[in-house]
């Protein structure tokens, strides 16, 4: 389905009804329902093919498009008269006003059912797992749900499905199923409660449709899962949660994605709940890639400040993440020997340039070289843990040669920044670099000089 949002400003009411007149500014569309689903196994670097029915219309023709755009293969069936799913949102100051929908939710055809699933029979054996997105659109038939697990399993494929409704016995045979407690409440019968409702509606659940596996996510909470006849509730540990929307979708598709890799239920589950803990952390539905889940897991077991510090081969995942998010990376070095309010200074500017400063740090041994075998006073840790506490400071990295000129290729900054004593002077890395940027220095501050002012005292 298409998600469109049309975007403007309200400044008056209509003088013809009590309403509210918008003035529309900018339209936006995005891939809407099991689009987001998409979007996390190609964040994740899955190889995905959607198959589906959509209408013979100009929404149908604009999902393709969209898929094929994404990296997904399309392989959707057209059947004439039948509305493909958009839902238009009108916002005014990031507030929704209305929404309307324009769709078709009785079911597919039989002759829709029978090319979708000759088409499921041809593909199948390319992939390693069916995942099954479920939105009551009418698509997934109860005769199409059946015939595609019958075959799934006779083929020893895993079928993963986000439920809707409240009979899940239409998924029976699946290897499991991804309700969130609500939904999983509505199908059992059971409010959860407690610990005794939890575990009593993972067995109705497993029971009534023969699941291998039952399982129910509880959003930031995590995800529950019956093990051995015992409910075990593995934690998504999120350093902040700003919004959980979408988290089950990725849920879903991280799942999905490790037990094709081969991974068991209880590893899979751990890896799907480091995915959400990285998508609950962004705003809107968010998509977690292989790098993001393997730095928060890492973060995991570190301090807030120690996560600031990377290595040459982790700053240039992140350099190539933020440039593809369209903020501008800025770049700065030195060796920050004994803080002082000149160096915050300096680089609180050299932040101002962009949206993510990453600083280059002179090891101990580079100190060394560079200013004589009396410095640094603090070590190559010291001052990166330091650096990495100050607000304007985004990434420290630590380099052992004279020059950071090694560094800088790799980071690829759109704003390098040096100290105003480089005027006329060259810059290392400013052939690298998009824009060279030289910043003043506080009057009276410097490491030399405070190193003097204590040898005298």
């Amino acid at each position: 389905m298409i998600d469109e949002y049309l975007w403007g400003n309200c400044e008056r009411i209509s003088p013809e009804a009590p309403v509210q007149i918008v003035d529309i500014k900018k339209e936006t569309t995005v891939l809407g329902g099991a689009g987001n689903v998409i979007s996390n196994l190609l964040a994740l670097g899955a190889s995905v093919e959607v198959l589906s029915v959509v209408g013979d219309d100009e929404v149908g023709l604009l999902v393709k498009a969209m898929l094929t755009k994404q990296g997904a293969k399309a392989s959707l069936i057209e059947q004439k008269g039948r509305k493909t799913s958009r839902k238009t949102r009108l916002m005014a100051s990031h507030s929704q006003v209305v929404r309307y929908d324009k769709e078709s939710k009785n079911n597919i055809s039989v002759q829709s059912v029978k090319s979708l699933y000759e088409k499921f029979q041809e593909k199948i054996n390319s992939y390693d797992i069916v995942l099954l997105s479920d939105y009551n659109k009418g698509v997934l038939t109860n005769d199409l749900l059946d015939k595609i697990i019958s075959y799934s399993n006779k083929k020893g494929k895993k079928v993963l499905v986000d439920p809707k409704g409240s009979d899940f016995t239409k998924y029976k045979g699946a290897y499991l199923l991804t309700p969130n407690k609500k939904e999983a409440e509505l199908a059992s019968g059971i409010k959860i409660e407690s610990d005794i409702d939890l575990k009593d509606a993972l067995f109705k659940l497993k029971d009534e449709v023969s699941l291998a596996v039952s399982v129910i996510t509880l959003s930031e909470n995590g995800i529950a899962i019956l093990e051995d006849d015992k409910v075990c509730v593995k934690p998504t540990v999120a350093r902040e949660v700003y919004d959980v929307t979408g988290a089950g979708d990725t849920v879903l598709a991280s799942l999905g994605f490790a037990l094709s890799l081969g991974c068991d239920i209880s590893t899979s589950v751990e890896f799907a709940n480091l995915a959400a803990g990285v998508v609950v952390g962004k705003i809107g539905s968010a998509t977690a890639s292989l790098d993001e889940i393997e730095e928060y897991q890492a973060s995991l077991h570190k301090s807030s400040i120690e996560l600031h510090i990377k290595s040459f081969e982790q700053i240039e995942k992140i350099s190539n993440r933020i440039k593809s998010q369209n903020k501008k990376v800025v770049f700065t070095n030195g060796c920050f020997d004994i803080l002082h309010k000149g160096h915050v200074s300096y680089l609180n500017t050299a932040k101002s340039f962009g949206d993510v400063l990453i600083l280059g740090l002179n090891s101990d041994a580079s100190v060394k070289r560079l200013k004589g075998e009396t410095r640094p006073i603090n070590t190559q840790d010291d001052r990166a843990y330091i650096l990495s506490a100050l607000e304007c400071v985004d990434y420290v990295v630590i380099f052992d040669e004279d020059t950071p000129y090694e560094l800088i290729k790799l980071v690829q900054p759109d704003i390098l920044v040096k100290g105003a004593d480089y005027e006329g002077k060259e810059v290392v890395g400013s052939d690298i670099a998009k824009e060279t940027k030289l910043v003043t220095f506080v009057d009276g501050k410097s490491t030399t000089k405070t190193i003097e002012k204590i040898q005298k005292s």
